[in-house]
């Protein structure tokens, strides 16, 4: 298999450090709010990325955090902690928050048939590996007190821009105008190990540390989980975009400090979601999750088609009108699966070409869509029926689609199913809507939109009008 390394910025043969034995670490969620569909994107492509090295032989053991305590509103450790303020927020404690959250991730994880990881460690468990892991990085010489607080100090460092896009003047915390400079560091892109209640009074958890009442940076957490479940090498490292700086970087500095040694090898990230407003995050207010999809008519596999038709290195922009279009190829495809024939034993002489093109596919930097190519041209294939359902569960045990369960579930086409009555109404609310879109009245056509998504009408625009069907 070949893998983009963002380490190296190319792609390269991905090789564990032991033959067929894949260790994979994943940063996880924040759980101070829901995941909003953005993060999830992250945590699909993570999922296809494990679900393809099992399914080419490997054996992978998957260790993933949960951030309960130390991650700050900027990732440069300034701002308020995430979770108090999610706890202020709901008038909840901090653990309240953190179990609720927790489980709703999990929860979305299943919706989407995302694997939960081998091993999940809540932040709130292994505060005693931090404090240990902070006291070698004291003694060998990479770490100093002030002001209360314990620092990374990168200035030991070779090299502390290990990824190759970043450079002192346009990311070096400090730099930015929009980030607090914290006069206590020697360094601008020095980070904090440990805070102790001189830095925030108000915080809820604290830990009795050698530097006092306290409670960890919310870098040091992945560090230690990962050294801990995983040993001193690392095979992949997952996470999106965005933490690259400074999270992942911050992690390999104090992470080859601690170790004496190069740590992980692969560092796979996931691009952004966008919206109309650009990158979709939770700052901005008025997130979707995979709850309000569901309100709004979308199985949540859908979404994960929607995913899996691009690349995971190319930003993916959404809105309801591709989600539409995905919604509408998804049907299309469990329609011709379920109109396949359940009896007879595959053909597995002539399946093997195929599940060779797949695994070429998604060998190469896990393509996705070209993967989504080869399980159509199975079904248009020469093949017998019973082949090409053996090819489409081979191929869902990557994708995760559950094709063929919905569609052994069954479909209804446009129109089937409705009376003369129903099927007039949808055709007078998408005519309702084509008019409001004419007339620049967005409002109105969301607002039919969602009408119409809510009877689980999906819509497709084409040449000939709008073509639409009643989704399960």
């Amino acid at each position: 298999m070949e893998l983009y390394n963002t380490l190296t910025q190319k792609k390269e043969p991905f090789v564990p450090h032991t033959p067929g034995q894949v260790k994979m670490y994943t940063c996880g969620p924040t759980v101070y709010h829901y995941a909003h569909i953005g993060n999830l994107r992250t945590y699909i492509m993570e999922d296809v990325l494990e679900k393809y090295l099992r399914y080419d032989g490997n054996q992978v053991d998957r260790v993933m955090n949960i951030t309960d305590v130390g991650h700050l509103s900027s990732d440069a450790d300034t701002g308020e902690d995430k979770m108090l303020a999610g706890a202020r927020r709901e008038h909840k404690t901090v653990l309240q928050i953190a179990q609720f959250y927790t489980d709703a991730f999990f929860k979305d994880c299943e919706k989407l048939n995302i694997r939960k990881p081998d091993t999940v460690v809540p932040a709130t468990s292994r505060v005693a590996d931090f404090i240990h892991m902070v006291e070698v990085l004291l003694e060998k010489g990479y770490a100093y007190e002030a002001g209360g607080n314990v620092y990374f100090d990168t200035s030991k460092l070779e090299n502390y821009y290990v990824f190759g896009n970043q450079n002192s003047e346009d990311l070096a915390v400090g730099v930015r105008d929009s980030v607090e400079e914290d006069g206590n560091k020697r360094n601008k892109t020095d980070f904090v190990l440990w805070f102790t209640k001189s830095k925030f009074d108000d915080q809820e958890l604290k830990w009795e540390s050698p530097w006092g009442l306290g409670y960890p940076g919310w870098h040091i957490e992945c560090s230690a989980i990962s050294v801990k479940e995983l040993g001193e090498y690392l095979d992949i490292h997952c996470g999106g975009i965005d933490n690259a700086f400074p999270h992942h970087t911050n992690e390999i500095a104090q992470s080859e400090a601690y170790l004496g040694h190069p740590w992980c090898k692969n560092w796979f990230h996931v691009l952004h979601l966008n919206d109309a407003r650009g990158k979709m995050s939770k700052s901005k207010g008025g997130f979707l999750t995979v709850s309000l999809l569901e309100e709004k008519g979308y199985d949540p596999l859908v979404y994960r088609l929607f995913c899996l038709q691009s690349h995971y290195r190319k930003p993916l922009t959404f809105s309801f009108e591709t989600l539409d279009n995905a919604a509408q190829a998804y049907q299309k495809l469990v329609q011709r699966i379920a109109a396949l024939k359940a009896d007879g034993d595959p053909d597995l002489e002539a399946a093997a070409p195929y599940q060779e093109k797949f695994k070429e596919a998604l060998g190469n930097d896990l393509n996705t869509s070209l993967g989504l190519t080869v399980l159509y041209d199975v079904l248009k294939a020469d093949l017998t029926d019973a082949t090409k359902r053996y090819l489409v569960g081979d191929f869902d045990q990557v994708l995760s689609l559950g094709l063929l369960e919905a569609a052994a579930k069954g479909a209804k086409p446009a129109g089937k199913g409705l009376s003369a009555e129903e099927a007039a109404e949808i055709e007078a609310l998408i005519a309702k809507r084509a008019e409001a879109r004419k007339n620049k009245d967005w409002a109105t056509a969301d607002a039919i939109r969602d009408q119409l998504a809510a009877r689980h009408v999906v819509m497709k625009d084409t040449a000939n009008g709008v073509e639409w069907h009643v989704g399960p």
